[in-house]
This record gives C-alpha cells, structure tokens and sequence, in this order.
C-alpha cells in the first residue's frame, strides 16, 4: 500500500473518505461538498446509526460537480491513537477488493486538528490491513483480487510524515513476519528461512550471522539438535544484529522459537489441524519483522535477534520418549515428550546468545503452550519475567501498540514440578500449569543478573478471524510490541 500526504484533496478525487470523532455527525466539516450532498450523507449516516464509533463506515454516493464521488464517512472514536489504526484498517478491509485503486483521506472533517502520531497510526492500520499472500492462488477471481494501492493523506498536521516514516518500518517488518508465518512448510523450513530472511533485509545494515549443525555440535547445543535430528531438514541458528548505538555488546537481546513445522515428533500431534503448525515458527518470524523495523528506521540502540530453527519430525532417528540431552549451558535434560520441543531450541539460544554477546536484558518469545490458549485464548500473549521494571515496560508497550500481553507467576513451587529424577531436569511437567512449567524450565538458562521474560504467544500468531489490522491468517504479533519497547527503554 502506497501512503502518501497532499496538502489538498487530488482533484480527480473520486472515492473520499472524511473521518468523524465518536458523536461528531454535527460537527462535520465537509469543504466544498455541496448543501445538498451534505443532507444527503448526513440522513444516510443517521438511518445506518452511525455514531463515529472507531472503524464504523458509512458509503454515499453524491454529486460533486461534474462528478459523482463515493464518499464514505469512518469513525476514529474519542480520537486515540488506537482508534485511528483501527478506522484506517477498516477502511482498508471496506474497500482492497471493491475496485477503487486509490482514496483521499481528508482529516480537516473533524475541524481540529488531530495529533501527528494518531494520523500515522490511521496510515499503518491501513496499510497494515492490505497485506495478502496470494502467490499459491492460481484461479482467483477477479473480484477478490486486490485493487486498493494508494491512499492519500490530507489536512494532517505537521510531523505526520515523519511519525509515518516510523509506523512504515514497522508496516515492512510485519509484512515480513506474516510473509515467514504464511508459508507452506515444504517452503518454508530452517535454510529457507535463513535465505528469505538474508534476502529480504539486505542492505538494510543488520550483521547476520548463521550456524549450521556442525557448529551447533562443536558448541554443545545437543538440546537444540535433539530436537532436529528426526528430519532431513538441517537446523540453523540465525543471529541478526543491530548496532545502531555503534560497536559494543548488545543491551537486548530477542530470542525466538523457530520451529518451521512441528509434527510433535515421536509423541505425534493428533491429524487433525497438524497443518496449522507451520505457524510454530512465529516466535522466530517476529524477531526477524522487529530487527527488520529497527534497522529501516535505524533505532538507536543496540538489539541482537537470535533464531533457532528446526524441524520436529518422527523418523527412525527422531529423539524419543526416555532421551537424556546435553543442553550447552552443560545441564542435562529427560525428555519426557518430544511435543515440548520449543524449550529444548530455546534454551540452547539463550545459552548461546549470554556467552557470545553477554546482553543485560533477553525477551524470548515462542508459540510454545496450547495451555496458555486455553488460559487466554487470542485476546493476550502469555508473559513471565525475572524482573518488574521489564514486566512493566513490556506491558506498557503491548498496551500502547495493541499487542497485548498478560503476566503469569514464577516460583520455586512451580520449578520444582520439573525436577527429574534421572537428569538435571525434565522438558514436561504435570498437567497442571503447563505454561508456567515450561517457563521455568527456561529461566534455568538465563545467567544471575540477566533481566529476563518469556512470551508464550501461542494463541496470537495465527487468527480464524480477521482483525483490525490483519486478515484471516498470521497477524505479525510481536512485531510492534518489540519495536516499541525498544523505543521506549533502550533508545538513547
């Protein structure tokens, strides 16, 4: 989607869109729209019960000189930030396959001025709504094909350009997260992941780095490489880093789970829905979509992204029930059930990243419990932490961007729950509070004094309903949360 700003409507104008604040119809300013018109569209807006509710739309067709314009009015709500993402969405999901190739968003409607950072949150809601995969889809019919391409932007206040210059990388980082999320796994599986990825940010200044088995073998990362030795698939530890402060050790680290297709491995997945664990991934996709943003706008501040990626799957050397593995931080791990597979890559991630780059924070985030599904459904990411001063950044952060997240507790009563009786630790714990277990399996890689939190965004990378910003299918979550907190609390 091409965003653009104008200090006046185009003249060949011909599809219009006029925000409206929440209980604002009155207040409309409608420029050189006729008396006539206004009536017109004002009667339609009061049959439809239009209220300037956020992302609410009212369509009119109205005479407008030689003319006719199809003029929609969109509310933006009491006018927040959110509010204005979610009427540029909708505006987005009305219009990306109706036919109409371009639309003219006029803000001075609302006769005040509104805040710079709310109109490029309108513009990155609306392009962020755009993003498809439609590569696969051969036969699709022409009216489901998209259309939309270019919205511009008038009446907008002074700095709008520059606040969308920040919201586009972030748009671009998205697209790249949902693009990695998407794909088929015989596509997308860990060497692939590392080329699409390489290939997408060149240029860009990130320092990539890449780790093949041998690697992985000779630094002891036999957790990580339990996990992948079923498949003929090898898997690739993917480190990109960002200097933006210049040369020195990172201050954050982001360490996704990159598993690019989870068949459970030994312990199989049930048949049906096997398919959607080509999302199992996500965690690794939003930490390449954040270095992706952070680099685009090249954010001060020092930021690694590590990837682990593998493939879980059950041929005759797949890891079995009973295994013991060596993680390389050297403790020793029982593997109960070869379904738990996303602690095993990240804790070897997390060993790696503390030893070679020594960062004072780590946020690792996976799609890493069904039980943290069953706890907070698609409303909310799963967050543990070490720390309050980073839980409350990263909660501040998901509320501001709308990834939201949601704390759960750590304690020695939980950890004790994965002591093995055979090994220093087993990858399961009971039934009960498995998404808790399983963050305390991975706080026992993070270093004393290391500020650590784990998000299990199990239930937030893939949606069977549309949203907001995002269609059925992958979403991007992460990518916002980890840029913003990264403006927030590490930029200088």
């Amino acid at each position: 989607m091409h965003i653009q700003f104008a200090a006046r409507r185009p003249v060949d104008t011909r599809v219009l869109a006029l925000p409206v604040e929440k209980d604002g119809l009155e207040r409309i300013a409608f420029g050189d729209i006729d008396a006539a018109a206004q009536r017109l569209v004002i009667s339609a807006a009061r049959a439809a019960r239009f209220d300037g509710e956020a992302g609410a739309i009212v369509e009119v067709f109205v005479d407008f000189g030689d003319a006719v314009v199809q003029l929609l009015l969109v509310g933006v709500g009491p006018g927040g930030e959110a509010e204005y993402e979610r009427a540029g969405g909708a505006l987005t999901a009305r219009l990306l396959t109706s036919g109409v190739t371009s639309l003219t968003v006029d803000f001075t409607s609302l006769g005040g001025m509104p805040a710079a950072g709310a109109v490029a949150r309108f513009a990155a809601g609306a392009a962020q709504r755009s993003w498809r995969i439609d590569r696969y889809r051969t036969k699709l019919a022409e009216k489901a094909k998209p259309t939309l391409t270019a919205i511009t932007l008038v009446g907008t206040p002074a700095g709008s350009e520059e606040a969308w210059h920040r919201q586009d990388a972030v748009t671009k980082g998205l697209d790249l997260t949902r693009t990695l999320v998407s794909e088929p796994p015989n596509i997308m599986y860990p060497v692939s992941f590392v080329d699409a990825v390489k290939a997408d940010v060149d240029g860009l200044g990130l320092e990539i780095t890449v780790l093949g088995e041998a690697e992985m073998a000779a630094l002891g990362m036999g957790s990580l490489l339990g996990v992948s030795q079923g498949s003929v698939r090898d898997a690739q530890l993917l480190v990109m880093k960002w200097s933006g402060k210049g040369p020195g050790d990172p201050d954050l680290a982001l360490v996704g789970k990159g598993v690019t297709f989870d068949t459970g491995g030994i312990s199989l997945k049930p048949g049906p829905g096997m398919e959607d664990m080509k999302w199992d991934m996500g965690g690794a996709g939003a930490v390449a979509g954040a270095m992706k943003a952070l680099a685009l706008r090249k954010a001060k501040a020092n930021v690694i992204g590590v990837c682990g990626l593998v493939e879980n799957m059950p041929d005759g050397n797949a890891q079995r029930p009973g295994d013991i593995v060596t993680s390389m931080s050297g403790q020793t791990i029982e593997i109960l059930n070869t379904d738990a597979e996303g602690r095993l890559v990240l804790c070897d991630a997390l060993t790696w990243v503390q030893r070679t780059h020594h960062p004072k924070t780590i946020v690792d985030l996976a799609t890493l419990t069904g039980a943290m599904i069953i706890a907070l459904g698609n409303e909310h990411g799963g967050m543990f932490a070490n720390d309050d001063s980073l839980a409350d950044q990263l909660l501040a952060a998901g509320k501001s961007t709308g990834d939201l997240l949601w704390r759960f507790p750590l304690s020695d009563a939980y950890n004790k729950l994965i002591d093995s009786p055979i090994a220093d630790m087993k990858n399961v714990g009971p039934r009960g509070a498995g998404s808790i277990t399983a963050a305390q399996f991975l706080q026992r890689f993070v270093d004393k004094g290391v500020r650590w939190a784990h998000l299990d965004i199990a239930g937030m990378v893939w949606a069977d309903k549309p949203g907001a910003t995002y269609d059925k299918g992958a979403t991007g979550y992460g990518v916002r949360l980890l840029d913003r907190l990264v403006a927030d609390n590490f930029e200088q």
